[in-house]
């Protein structure tokens, strides 16, 4: 035999069950008691008059327009680069040892070292300044 539920095998549909999902809704308000009568709004006033020592009412934007010119300013952001030529702003320095750093090594060998160190050049390979 056929094994798929008949329409009376299904179960009913959310709505027919009424009341048993009830969370979300408001009751309904109970009817006033007889004889109450709520209270009467207070009657409205409208605003005091110029003349009752209020300023007046002003708009809060100022009367005259400044007058700006049609020129722009545009600002260039100054990126700085970590062994920047300070020179040509292009190049990036690299350390050359100078001939007399390159003398001291050699001749004077193991305290030699540390004078060729101190006495390195820094040097652009773009414009070709030398700095220290």
């Amino acid at each position: 035999m056929d094994s798929k539920p008949l329409l009376q095998d299904r179960p009913p549909a959310y709505n027919a069950v009424p009341g048993a999902y009830d969370y979300g809704s408001i009751p309904a308000a109970a009817p006033p008691a007889a004889g109450f009568q709520p209270p009467a709004p207070p009657p409205y006033q409208g605003y005091p008059a110029a003349s009752s020592g209020y300023p007046a009412a002003t708009s809060g934007y100022p009367t005259a327009q400044p007058a700006y010119s049609s020129t722009y300013t545009i600002v260039q952001p100054s990126v700085v680069v970590v062994g920047g030529c300070p020179a040509c702003r292009v190049g990036v320095l690299e350390d050359d040892f100078t001939c007399l750093g390159i003398m001291c090594a050699i001749f004077f060998f193991p305290l030699g070292i540390l004078f060729c160190l101190a006495l390195r050049q820094r040097r652009c390979p773009n414009c070709g300044a030398t700095f220290g």
